[in-house]
């Protein structure tokens, strides 16, 4: 480009064919002047000289200059021209990197956010042994694709505006339902408050539950996403061990001060073990003499492969200390974003009320074919169709391993859930066997991510395996490779 007869220069001001030269040239325009290329109080060119430099139409200059009015960065003088002048905001010029290396202003909580790095879910398809994940390839998509167009073609005009913070009736009904004729547990529907994954319940019942330096207490090793919702808001967590009984209730009496205690009982995550009778019943003991609540988090209950399932503790309480908390990501699928918790009737309506602070209310549409898919019966075909192909799954992985023996290690008895830990003897071991995995295209966890910081527990090792997202033949598969790379 010729060297321009203007008092700022073009070079460099490119414009693409085809990609919207006028927003082109407004964004050149304006960038130039914030970073100081283009001077305060310069005279612009006219709109026929910058097009002719440019060899663009007239019409794109006028657009970008009409944009650049609209937003302050020039100004016209009657009867003079076009001129630079301070955007309406007043900004301040960034240097010519562009760049202003200023800390952000933030909160105790957003300094906390900002010390790790964008957490975000592997991409791709979830790889053999990946934990939480169910058997995906086994949701009835049409089923769920029909019922979507058949909310769409009835009239919608009453149902898609703001909905109850509970969430939807027919689905609170529904699951009321299930959970007395599936899960033994008695509850009225007001009880039950619809989330966006037990996630979003998790933070809800810390919220309502905890006082900035409040204690509550949880399984150690435990899930690390409720150790950050317990804490979020100010709480502290201790960690109660866990035996092949479950947590160790009597640990809990050395911490006075706790006010809740966050438990997987029916397969506690991650080391699997199911929460005993006796344990349950010295929970419940515990929490009604301190006057403490438990939330339960039932994450895979459904699945179950030997025995009668123990009684949930929400069904054992009698003097309103368990929420119960419960997902369909593990039965349905995780980008659904639909959970549940079933308070204590004291709890509901704090909940609910606290739920309409959050976001309103879970998706309307998503609360309706959920409704539906259970109205009609789907629902429950599915829960049987994915506890038979987990137990398939379970046994692929139980027979194959004690046919390899990979790395010389026994698995435990799996009987729940979608997963499995075992022990390994130093971190070092643990941490290679992972590498050598990846590199296979293997997914494994490692069972320190899930000790609490600060355990004295921490350098213990494991191994933690989901065997509920892939079939039988990648399971089988997966171990014979594991046997070869970890000889």
């Amino acid at each position: 480009m010729p060297a321009s007869p203007f008092p700022f220069d073009l070079t460099g001001l490119h414009l693409a064919p085809g990609k919207g030269l006028a927003v082109q040239l407004y964004q050149g325009l304006r960038d130039r002047i914030l970073k100081g290329q283009i001077d305060r109080q310069v005279k612009l060119p006219t709109t026929r000289e910058l097009a002719l430099a440019l060899s663009i139409s007239r019409t794109t200059v006028v657009r970008a200059y009409d944009q650049l009015y609209a937003e302050g960065y020039i100004s016209a003088r009657v009867g003079d021209g076009t001129y630079v002048s301070a955007p309406a905001s007043d900004i301040a010029r960034t240097p010519a990197s562009g760049r202003i290396d200023i800390a952000p202003r933030l909160s105790e909580l957003g300094q906390r956010m900002a010390v790790s790095a964008k957490v975000l879910p592997p991409p791709g398809k979830p790889r053999t042994f990946r934990i939480g994940v169910p058997a995906l390839d086994l949701f009835p998509g049409d089923v769920w694709a029909r019922l979507q167009a058949d909310f769409w073609r009835r009239g919608t005009e009453n149902r898609i505006g703001y909905s109850d913070p509970a969430g939807d009736p027919q689905l609170r009904e529904m699951l009321a339902g299930y959970l007395r004729n599936s899960r033994g547990l008695m509850c009225d529907p007001d009880q039950i408050i619809i989330t966006a994954g037990t996630q979003q319940a998790l933070f809800m019942c810390a919220q309502l539950l905890l006082n900035p330096g409040d204690t509550a207490a949880m399984e150690n090793p435990g899930y690390p996403r409720a150790a950050s919702a317990l804490t979020l808001n100010g709480g502290k967590v201790v960690g109660i061990g866990v035996d092949a009984e479950g947590i160790i209730t009597q640990e809990l009496h050395a911490h006075p001060d706790v006010r809740l205690a966050y438990v997987t009982p029916s397969h506690q995550y991650p080391s699997g073990v199911t929460l005993s009778l006796a344990r349950r019943l010295e929970l419940l003991a515990w929490a009604e003499a301190s006057q403490s609540y438990i939330l339960e988090d039932d994450y895979d209950g459904e699945y179950r492969y030997s025995g009668t399932p123990l009684a949930l503790l929400a069904s054992l309480d009698r003097s309103g200390r368990v929420l119960h908390m419960g997902t369909f990501s593990k039965i349905a699928f995780p980008g659904l974003r639909l959970g549940y918790i079933v308070a204590p009737p004291a709890l509901a309506t704090p909940l609910i009320n606290l739920r309409m602070q959050y976001d309103r209310h879970s998706s309307v549409p998503d609360q309706a074919v959920m409704a539906e898919f259970m109205a009609q019966g789907h629902f429950q075909r599915h829960v049987r169709r994915m506890r038979r192909a987990s137990r398939a799954r379970r046994d692929a992985m139980v027979d194959g391993w004690q046919r390899h023996l990979p790395g010389g290690i026994s698995l435990p008895e799996i009987d729940a859930g979608l997963h499995c830990s075992v022990r390994v003897p130093t971190i070092r071991q643990q941490d290679d066997m992972i590498d050598r995995a990846a590199a296979a295209g293997i997914e494994i966890d490692g069972l320190t991510r899930f000790w609490l910081p600060g355990s004295a527990r921490r350098h213990e090792a494991g191994l933690v395996m989901g065997f509920g997202g892939a079939d039988e033949a990648s399971i089988t598969t997966a171990i014979k490779t594991l046997a070869k790379i970890w000889r």
